[in-house]
């Protein structure tokens, strides 16, 4: 099963809960799992412990490179990572001559043999990787700030799957950063009573700082941890059926 980590626009929490639900899956649910960086700035590969060591990422998918060579242990028990580098900011460029739109769900079905969970840390942008991504996923989380603009950009995705020939993709909104202190984010939230719920907190900003997952900085008792937790049981409970 593989769960991508989306937004059309940066700066909504995407990175840091791709890495989260990958703790969740390793630690909560005892699931073989893989973190697929796909976004060229390695975010999640340096939270994770990797460093760029090559330029092999876009390769391997493109030209029926090996994918599965590159990946690493993280210094997260359970979670290996297939990392970023620089050569993805060149992957649409790339998806766009090869001409083959399924060419990522076929690696992905590789990748698939040795894993029980994939968790996709996609780049932001409406683009020929995002569409890739898209058809690979059995799961896309769509990380949305209780925001007008955020909210317009969730509408945004939504307009563009709906205008995709073939099976359709199931994108499920969680509200992140969200400070119920400000009037804005409780009217949306009032408006999406359904919605799942990361809140703003601190720990989750000293994640790049201390390179681990939310899991591994507090108890698993606390707030923030039992918001990623609460997630990931919806998730699971929504690959299952």
């Amino acid at each position: 099963m593989i769960i991508a980590v989306y937004s059309a626009k940066g700066g909504v929490g995407k990175t840091t809960l791709a890495v989260n639900l990958a703790w969740a899956s390793a630690a909560l649910s005892k699931r073989r799992t893989l973190l697929w960086d796909l976004d060229a700035q390695g975010a999640a590969s340096y939270i994770l412990g990797q460093e760029p060591l090559s330029k092999g990422a876009r390769s391997s998918i493109t030209r029926d490179g090996d994918a599965a060579s590159l990946i690493k242990p993280s210094n997260t028990a359970g979670i290996d990572i297939l990392p970023a580098d620089d050569s993805l900011r060149s992957l649409d460029y790339a998806f766009h001559d090869l001409g083959k739109r399924k060419r990522l769900a076929k690696v992905a079905a590789e990748l698939e043999r040795d894993y029980d969970r994939i968790v996709i840390d996609c780049p932001p942008g409406l683009t020929d990787t995002s569409d890739q991504i898209l058809r690979a996923s059995d799961l896309v989380v769509v990380p949305v700030i209780p925001s007008a603009l955020s909210q317009r950009s969730l509408d945004v995705i939504k307009a563009h799957v709906a205008r995709k020939k073939g099976p359709k993709v199931t994108l499920a909104p969680v509200f992140s950063m969200v400070d119920r202190r400000r009037a804005i984010h409780q009217a949306e939230l009032e408006k999406h009573k359904g919605w799942p719920t990361i809140p703003m907190a601190s720990a989750y900003e000293r994640m790049s700082d201390l390179r681990a997952p939310i899991g591994e900085l507090l108890p698993r008792s606390a707030a923030p941890v039992e918001a990623v937790a609460q997630l990931w049981r919806r998730i699971e409970r929504a690959l299952n059926k």
